[in-house]
């Protein structure tokens, strides 16, 4: 969760309630999240705006 947080630089919070939005696909195992690298470059492709 901490890697995560880090690249979109947002805390662990903000990472758990985009999940729970259903904004950022990941697997639920034990008491845990598993976040794909792909998601999160999904993630960052679908919200990037241009500037200018």
């Amino acid at each position: 969760m901490a890697e995560v947080a880090g690249l979109l630089r947002v805390s662990n919070m903000t990472v758990y309630r985009l999940i729970n939005a259903g904004q950022l696909a990941a697997v639920r195992v034990g008491k845990s999240y598993r976040i794909r690298e792909d998601d999160v470059d999904k993630y960052l492709a679908d919200r990037y705006t241009e500037a200018g």
